[in-house]
């Protein structure tokens, strides 16, 4: 038995033994994911595997590293060391340092710039904070045909999912928050994802990085190539307003295999109606 086995005394398993790689949503997240979580495992120490891949723009340092009273964002932005723990929550937060840098880099500089200018911390965010906080945790990134979108804004869940379904097949849903992505470690029916409410242009292609979890991408091959135009996209007058849409991940076809039948939609604590005025 390793030194990363359950035992009898109750030692818990490292969070790479619960990552299913052959996930769907996983798939943006495989290539560097499957051996960086591989080397942790067996060297005890995410931060030292995240920088061996040299892969990302900014170094990861253990959480202890972040000084007591200093806000975690404004700490990565003026050291450049992002404070991580061991566990899947900032694995994934990393892996999305290494496939989106532009965009990172640009949400920890808005972080970092509104808690300066509120004078710190704070005992409240502020709509752009919280918005910003909301993309990094739970966002989700939808390239689809306008049929998708209509039904997505209009939660018509039915046509979304049943009678559009085909379309599906010319679409593409990408989990950017690394909250959401570990919670599907475990995955649970109501699992649920805030849409940018931005459409990913078409003529974008979808990833050039193959999910084999096969090692070796240079930093050039693994940026995400839609990383560029999300970070134009982002202002913050635009993300002060919290421009999301619920999606329910696991609705996705191909994601989940109870969602072959279309009763899996017809239950409204999940897929919720729209919201009536009044």
């Amino acid at each position: 038995m390793d030194s990363h086995s359950d035992e009898a005394g109750g030692t818990q398993r490292h969070f790479s033994r619960l990552i299913d790689w052959s996930e769907p949503w996983l798939a943006p997240w495989r290539g560097p994911g499957e051996p960086i979580a591989a080397d942790a495992l067996a060297g005890g120490d995410l931060p030292a595997a995240l920088n061996a891949v040299a892969l990302a723009p900014r170094r990861f340092v253990p959480q202890a590293e972040l000084p007591e009273g200093v806000a975690y964002e404004a700490h990565i932005f003026a050291t450049g060391a992002v404070p991580t723990r061991e566990g899947q929550h900032d694995f994934f937060n990393a892996l999305c340092w290494m496939r989106f840098p532009v965009t990172k880099l640009l949400l920890n500089r808005l972080q970092a710039q509104a808690i300066e200018a509120a004078g710190g911390v704070g005992t409240r965010r502020g709509p752009l904070r919280d918005a910003l906080t909301l993309f990094d945790e739970n966002a989700a990134l939808l390239q689809a045909p306008e049929p998708i979108w209509q039904a997505l804004l209009a939660r018509d869940w039915s046509r979304l999912f049943v009678e559009l379904r085909p379309l599906w097949a010319q679409s593409t849903l990408l989990l950017f928050g690394h909250a959401l992505t570990e919670k599907l470690v475990a995955p649970y029916k109501s699992i649920t994802a805030h849409v940018l409410k931005l459409p990913v242009p078409l003529d974008l292609p979808t990833d050039l990085l193959p999910g084999t979890g096969q090692g070796g991408a240079n930093v050039a091959g693994m940026v995400h190539p839609w990383d560029d135009w999300l970070a134009g996209q982002l202002t913050p007058e635009w993300l002060a307003t919290k421009p999301y849409t619920p999606l329910p991940v696991l609705g996705t076809p191909g994601w989940w295999p109870a969602n072959e039948d279309p009763t899996f939609y017809a239950d409204v604590q999940v897929f919720r109606p729209p919201r009536t005025a009044g």
